[in-house]
């Protein structure tokens, strides 16, 4: 059995770390049975429509990969595998990315396609991220809040990166082969171009978290940013929020990415989808 075979979002972020861009991101999930991919323009993005996926109820999709890659075909087949096991169609958007795009670019569009699925009379729409994905996630919930717009029914957050300051002992701990203090630091340098690192839209450990709807994070207990979810989490506990987190044993950053292809992934996946389609019901 190879290395691949055996756990292949470990092994990608091992060969990431060696300076190899193979395995591509996009092969680490099988393809989800019977989801329908539709391209969009405007806003550029794709929807994944799930076999038997009711009009109305919709989930927006925001990829990660530190702004500087990712897009909605990368993250196609896990954000299709989160689809089916909701059972709701998922708009996953597409934004600019570093250095062309710097904050808040990325925030400026996934809002424009939050507003575009409202005028297209979508909802309820749950908001889910992985690693900046979900950075992005939480700064629209918290936007949204802040210009008086109906938000988001419920937050689901993978690897959620919350702090752009990389102070979590996590870095320390753990077995993560590929995200250090320096490279996050580095990543987050990119994207803000001299704003704040605690500016509380791109750094949604220092927002004002009142107010959001239920949260559920995932995140590996290997990860360097395991703390990012635990403080994210233990503010929004302590701002009134519900919300849920979920470490899963020896996985490292965005482990769901292999959905079809380990346990941990499609487990995590299927309860991801079962606790948004009970938010959106």
């Amino acid at each position: 059995m190879t290395e691949m075979a055996k756990e292949p979002n470990r092994a990608l972020w091992e060969a990431r770390a060696r300076g190899a861009q193979e395995p591509l991101w996009e092969t680490l999930a099988t393809g989800p049975d019977g989801v329908e991919t539709e391209a969009v323009t405007e806003p550029a993005g794709l929807w994944l429509r799930p076999p038997g996926a009711p009009a109305g109820p919709v989930i927006l999709a925001i990829h990660g990969g530190g702004f500087v890659g990712g897009s909605a075909a990368t993250h196609r087949r896990m954000f299709g595998h989160l689809a089916r096991a909701s059972g709701v169609h998922a708009f996953a958007v597409d934004y600019g990315l570093v250095p062309e795009h710097v904050f808040p670019s990325q925030l400026d569009t996934v809002m424009a396609a939050y507003r575009w699925l409202l005028d297209s009379g979508a909802g309820p729409i749950a908001v889910a991220g992985d690693s900046c994905g979900a950075t992005l996630a939480v700064g629209l919930a918290v936007r949204l809040r802040q210009e008086g717009l109906p938000g988001p029914a419920s937050l689901l957050l993978l690897s959620a990166w919350s702090d752009l300051e990389a102070e979590g002992a996590s870095y320390d701990t753990g077995s993560d082969p590929f995200f250090t203090r320096e490279l996050v630091r580095g990543l987050a340098a990119g994207y803000l171009a001299g704003a704040d690192p605690r500016d509380p839209l791109a750094a949604p450990v220092h927002a004002d978290l009142r107010g959001l709807p239920p949260v559920y994070l995932q995140v590996g207990a290997e990860e360097s940013l395991l703390d990012d979810s635990r403080r994210l989490a233990g503010r929004m506990r302590n701002a009134g929020v519900e919300v849920r987190l979920d470490e899963y044993p020896d996985q490292v950053h965005t482990f769901q990415m292999a959905a079809g292809r380990t346990k941990a992934a499609g487990e995590a996946v299927e309860e991801a989808g079962s606790w948004l389609r009970s938010t959106l019901g």
